[in-house]
């Protein structure tokens, strides 16, 4: 049996403190997915690329946009608030029209609340994704891992 993708990105990689790429892909029947570097620079290749799948599917340029939107903020929230490792999947869903976006990491990082931030640099994130989004949410993956997924209308 085929191990699912969330399965496959919760066992950290190897060391990424060289100069490699921000994230690796790989493609497959489900649609795209990337296991991203934990550093903030990752996230500007991401979005290329996942624009890239996007156009790749065919997507209108409205939809990509706001699966653009919704790949930043989650990612970025991973990132700035988590634990490695994060990976990212966009699946299309054809036949209903729809596509996906689930973000996993390792969990909360100690003292990584949103305390830390001034009031303006932080809290909207989540608001943008409600206001994009046909539906959000998050679930726990294998202890203390967390699946952050939104949907978005293909149209």
């Amino acid at each position: 049996m085929k191990p699912h993708f969330l399965d496959v990105i919760a066992v950290p990689g190897p060391d990424t403190s060289t100069a490699e790429p921000p994230a690796t892909r790989a493609r497959g029947p489900e649609g795209e997915q990337w296991m991203i570097e934990h550093r903030p620079d990752a996230l500007g290749p991401v979005r290329r690329e996942a624009r890239a799948s996007l156009a790749s599917w065919g997507v209108g340029p409205a939809a990509a946009d706001s699966v653009v939107l919704v790949v930043s903020e989650l990612v970025t929230n991973a990132v700035r608030h988590a634990l490695p490792p994060v990976g990212l999947q966009l699946r299309h869903d054809p036949a209903d029209r729809r596509l996906w976006v689930e973000v996993t990491d390792g969990g909360p990082a100690i003292g990584a609340g949103a305390g830390e931030l001034a009031p303006d640099e932080h809290g909207r994130g989540l608001l943008l994704v409600a206001a994009v989004a046909l539906a959000h949410g998050s679930r726990p993956h294998h202890g203390e891992r967390v699946v952050r997924w939104a949907c978005v209308a293909a149209d």
